[in-house]
């Protein structure tokens, strides 16, 4: 697999199958994750890798407070401005509304929606999930990096037959996942990585993901 079809062939999975993920294979493709860029080479992130025991644990703890609703959420930053609007608002409302439909859940059942939300709770039953965490008097630039090596894991996963899901709706729950790990008081939690053997047959890993044409993003000068 070369660079273009790790990036095509990326997307974020909500199901996956119930096998393992071999330890050996993780650790090669987070070492070569080492590489990834960042600005005067900081390197800000940092994570824990959970599955078995642990994770179960963790994902136990969550769902003894699910039914508390927004209740028990404890985020420590905004996943979302409050600003969104315009386009960025209609990208963000369209591809959810594109998910429901192929799961064929309309708008207005509205419990089948909150159920299937809170699979993000389960890791979608991925049978791996990376905790990503960094210093909290890191800024902008460094969260970045981080999105830079994030998605530098994203593709080095495909490379290995494996895929992902960034999931920052884990940030509700960093209560959660701080009584469950080692996570130092002075670090902020950012976001869960599910990771996981795609099942291609699953709906939910099949419907079409829309970008915005190039020219919404990009303008050229000089050419």
């Amino acid at each position: 697999m070369n660079v273009t079809e790790a990036v095509i062939s990326r997307r974020s999975v909500r199901e996956f199958l119930d096998k393992p993920v071999d330890k050996a294979v993780l650790e090669r493709v987070l070492e070569t994750a080492q590489r990834s860029p960042s600005g005067g080479n900081t390197q800000p992130w940092n994570a824990i890798v959970a599955t078995g025991e642990p994770l179960r644990k963790l994902l136990a703890a969550v769902a003894e407070v699910l039914p508390q609703g927004p209740a028990a959420h404890k985020p420590e930053y905004a996943v979302y401005p409050p600003e969104l609007d315009g386009a960025y608002k209609e990208r963000r409302f369209g591809v959810g509304e594109a998910m429901y439909a192929a799961l064929d859940i309309p708008r207005d059942n509205k419990m089948a929606r909150l159920m299937w939300f809170a699979r993000n709770f389960r890791a979608f039953d991925a049978p791996v999930l990376m905790l990503v965490h960094t210093p909290r008097y890191m800024g902008p630039p460094q969260w970045s990096d981080i999105g830079m090596w994030l998605q530098t894991v994203a593709l080095l996963l495909r490379e290995e037959g494996l895929d992902c899901c960034f999931q920052e709706a884990w940030a509700i729950y960093t209560l959660q996942i701080r009584q469950c790990f080692a996570i130092p008081d002075d670090h902020i939690f950012f976001c869960g990585v599910a990771i996981g053997y795609r099942d291609a047959q699953a709906p939910v890993n099949n419907f079409p993901v829309p970008r915005a044409p190039l020219e919404e993003a990009v303008s050229w000068e000089g050419f």
